[in-house]
């Protein structure tokens, strides 16, 4: 049993002199802490692949976790450019046989069908809009169609135009992740020396963030990729550009609640209208029992090593985090959720006499 310390004046202005340099670096790195805090993440991810990387190569650990980080930019940037230039390609077709559309009529086929014209009578008596009329949303409809693809050009231009900020956090990401798969080993023993509290409660903490990390990303990211990837079949089996409408669905996974229904449903109303009737219902069951069914087993199986966090909890921290973090706060919710969840659970256990005294009286 160690001693009890004594806390001093000079240990108060130690403390203080402490925290005020740590929140001055703090504010060094601010800039880039996402793409260190990705780093952890995704070396944690990588631990598998690296650690025989690193068995095989015992003596070089350099050159270990070199390879791992090459492994993981062929893994990430590869596919991010080939699927980019596919959705630039079937974007501009997609403009050009809106356009078609637009302009020979089948708009206008569109409004005369009688569903639309009951929908369109329907908002004008009773919801509290100013009067619509098909004239105008064509017309609107038509400028959207001839300055798609100008605004799809513009869209890709600041998407490269910004190409150097992302090359710049990926490689500033792997320059963190070289370093963290290399020395891991000696950055746990510091966090561990450093940190006040028992060897099992860091155990219990360092193994909640490791798991939560994991099923937050695993949960969010690959639940998004399946629904995109399920999704655009759906899209291309009903006539749509498939990869195109696929990685809109997977982006719009990420809304809560909405989700991919905010593309399927209009696709599903156009379908059901211009009278493709048998593959309007096809691709509204198929959302419904494939695209939807991804979302409510794959994402809860996935995220459930989230501290024992319940359904409500996680539905709050992926919209909390989003809401103060953008599309990284699906990790950093969870991960906050998680860590607030074990820290009660170790201030319980370290204060229960107390807790249960002070419920008897």
């Amino acid at each position: 049993m160690p001693e009890k310390i004594r806390i001093s004046s000079s240990h108060w202005l130690l403390i203080i002199a402490l925290l005020a340099a740590a929140f001055a670096c703090y504010l060094l790195i601010e800039p880039y802490i996402n793409s260190i805090v990705m780093a952890f993440i995704i070396s944690m991810l990588m631990f598998p692949i690296h650690n025989r990387i690193a068995t095989k190569l015992p003596k070089h650990q350099n050159i270990a976790a070199l390879i791992s980080c090459f492994i993981l930019t062929v893994i990430v940037v590869l596919p991010l450019l080939t699927v980019f230039g596919a959705i630039v390609q079937q974007g501009s077709k997609f403009s050009q046989s809106l356009y078609h559309w637009v302009t020979h009529g089948g708009i206008q086929a569109f409004f005369n069908h009688p569903l639309v014209d009951k929908a369109f009578n329907f908002a004008n008596h009773y919801l509290p809009f100013d009067s619509l009329t098909p004239q105008q949303i064509s017309e609107k409809l038509a400028n959207f169609s001839t300055s798609f693809g100008t605004k799809l050009v513009g869209i890709s231009a600041k998407v490269l135009g910004d190409a150097t900020n992302f090359i710049m956090d990926f490689f500033l990401m792997l320059f963190v992740l070289f370093f963290v798969l290399r020395d891991n080993d000696k950055i746990i023993g510091s966090l561990r020396h450093i940190i006040p509290l028992s060897r099992s409660q860091e155990d219990r903490l360092l193994t909640e963030i490791e798991q939560v990390s994991k099923s937050a990303v695993m949960g969010s990211f690959l639940t998004a990729i399946a629904q995109g990837f399920a999704g655009g079949i759906g899209m291309w089996l009903a006539g749509f550009p498939g990869l195109f409408w696929g990685t809109i669905m997977g982006f719009a996974s990420f809304i809560p609640v909405i989700g991919t229904a905010l593309v399927w449903v209009p696709a599903t109303i156009y379908l059901l209208v211009t009278g493709d009737i048998n593959w309007a219902i096809f691709l509204a069951i198929w959302s419904i029992a494939i695209v939807g069914s991804i979302d409510n087993l794959l994402r809860p199986f996935l995220m459930q090593g989230s501290g024992g966090m319940n359904t409500l909890m996680i539905f709050f921290s992926l919209l909390g985090g989003i809401q103060l973090f953008g599309l990284i706060g699906l990790i950093y919710g969870p991960l906050i959720f998680a860590i607030t969840v074990v820290l009660f659970n170790m201030y319980d256990e370290e204060f229960r006499s107390f807790l249960s005294w002070q419920d008897k009286n």
